[in-house]
């Protein structure tokens, strides 16, 4: 591990006047629309519901949007993120055109409803287009629903340099390959060739079982096998879910000082798996987590569930513990701490970008700095999040955004359109 992975929860957690601060948590995934969807998909449409029929309503919801919609909903959501503790997110964004498939007049549309909804409200964005550009492994072209996704590889190299060019201390740009599945090998090849050094990678792998067979029945590798040993994968990528995973794909991950982006509540809502954590802490691997779907918007609520689902799996307690601390909720606030700058690409911000959490909250009542991460983590629902900073400005305090109620009127109004028959 890390030195900076295995500090004790106290060397990060610090008293200030009323309460205790720690280091602003970074989402490492989030697809802002789908926060539209959270509780529409929990009906059985299938005896053997997964994954994949689940996605049949994400593209109903995906097909309604335009960029007014999406800003208004992102708003509503980064509102959310920073109301519970989240100061970065990694917006992974691919409904990028019209739904036929026509860009807009401005290409970039949809990207600037998310930038603008990101400095609305406060929080720090590295925006990740998404360069989706086939239906399988086989090469399969675009399915209708999904031709909204859509580019050639000069297509997206031209809008991630329209985006590259905006960037500054509140927005950073890198790239997303939607999946092995979505871009073929010469295309990612050429990406990748073009990209600026100090652009972040993110891609989605491993993420179901499906994706495992198919991966080795066209590519005779595993999924994260092929990648390592085909892409260059180092600090600067971030490999979201990487769910089923053996042990020499555990090492090398590991090895590589990749980050991985567990979406605790997305992988259980979809019924994806669990994430070998034990495993990959043993092997120093770098790790954080993301609200994904958004059907919670918690970062307590991804870190218990993520030590939970190892408990359930193992019938043991106290799994995600390291040399440095024997807490967990220390030994969880401290990974994600570690990977935040590697994966956002946002370096040096914890002096600027903190949580600062209630000390006149009951569930708090005598806590100290070696105890503090635990018990925020593992209390219960209610919020301990008194005030936010990001940038060094205030953007929650007592618990509440400084634009909660616009934000919220804001995504009603485009709920009603966005429901509308659906």
């Amino acid at each position: 591990m890390t030195a900076t992975s295995t500090r004790d929860a106290a060397a990060i957690v610090e008293p200030v006047d009323g309460g205790w601060r720690l280091p602003g948590i970074a989402n490492l995934h989030s697809h802002a629309f789908q926060r539209a969807m959270a509780g529409l998909a929990e009906r059985q449409t299938h005896p053997e519901d997964s994954f994949w029929t689940w996605r049949e309503t994400m593209y109903r919801m995906a097909g309604r949007f335009d960029p007014d919609t999406l800003h208004a909903v992102a708003s509503q959501l980064y509102v959310e993120m920073l109301e519970a503790g989240y100061t970065t997110v990694c917006e992974f964004h691919y409904l990028h055109h019209a739904p036929d498939g026509r860009p807009y007049d401005d290409p970039a549309a949809m990207s600037r409803a998310l930038v603008q909804a990101a400095r609305d409200t406060g929080i720090r964005l590295l925006l990740l287009p998404v360069l989706y550009m086939t239906g399988g492994f086989d090469g399969r072209p675009l399915g209708e629903r999904q031709r909204r996704f859509g580019h050639d590889v000069d297509g997206y190299l031209r809008l991630f340099e329209a985006l590259r060019a905006e960037q500054g201390d509140m927005l950073h740009v890198g790239c997303a390959l939607h999946s092995l599945r979505a871009v073929p090998p010469d295309a990612m090849r050429a990406v990748l060739a073009a990209l600026p050094a100090d652009a972040r990678i993110h891609i989605h792998i491993s993420e179901q079982v499906g994706e495992v067979q198919d991966c080795l029945a066209i590519r005779d590798r595993r999924p994260v096998e092929w990648l390592l040993q085909n892409a260059g994968v180092d600090a600067r990528w971030t490999l979201v879910h990487a769910t089923h995973l053996n042990d020499w794909e555990v090492a090398g991950i590991a090895k590589s000082g990749a980050t991985v982006a567990i979406c605790p509540t997305t992988e259980a809502n979809l019924g994806d798996g669990l994430f070998r954590l034990r495993d990959f802490l043993d092997a120093g691997g770098a790790w954080g987590i993301g609200s994904d779907s958004h059907i919670s918007v918690s970062p307590v609520e991804e870190l218990r569930w993520l030590e939970y689902g190892q408990r359930l799996a193992t019938h043991r307690r106290n799994i995600a513990v390291s040399p440095a601390s024997s807490s967990v909720g220390g030994t969880l606030l401290a990974g994600v701490a570690a990977s935040a700058a590697d994966a956002t690409g946002f370096a040096r911000v914890a002096d600027a970008d903190a949580v600062v959490l209630d000390g006149a909250s009951p569930l708090l009542a005598g806590a100290t700095a070696a105890d503090v991460a635990d018990r925020w983590i593992f209390s219960g629902n209610r919020s301990m999040v008194r005030d936010v900073h990001v940038g060094g400005r205030r953007v929650v305090a007592g618990g509440v955004h400084r634009d909660r109620d616009a934000a919220a009127a804001g995504c009603a109004r485009a709920m009603a359109t966005l429901l509308r028959d659906f």
